[in-house]
């Protein structure tokens, strides 16, 4: 089972998380996200369990459970949701809104 854990402090890591999941049996993998590009934690993070019991207790005994000075929520994962691409400067070309001989708008 994947466990979504939110509201993390910033200092905690990988193996930090561990630990805490480990108290209630096997941990298949531990992992805080990162910004790309600063390396920081982002506040969050998902373990894996090989045991689904084993899981829904470490679920239902650490949600809103103060972890590392922070008050942690924990729940079982949902898949990721296919999110449109955000708008920007060049999103109207990228639907065929733009000028040119495609979209239909010439500019002369």
């Amino acid at each position: 089972m994947n466990i979504f854990i939110s509201n993390l402090n910033f200092k905690v890591g990988d193996s930090d998380l561990q630990q805490l999941f480990e108290e209630y049996g096997e941990v298949s993998s531990a992992k805080v996200v990162t910004d790309r590009y600063t390396g920081r934690s982002r506040g969050f993070g998902f373990v894996e369990m090989p045991d689904n019991e084993v899981a829904q207790r470490a679920i239902s005994e650490l949600n809103q459970v103060e972890f590392d000075g922070k008050v942690i929520t924990v729940n079982e994962a949902r898949p990721r949701e296919n999110k449109p691409a955000r708008g920007g400067r060049n999103d109207d070309r990228r639907r065929g809104g733009g000028y040119g001989e495609r979209s239909g708008n010439k500019r002369w």
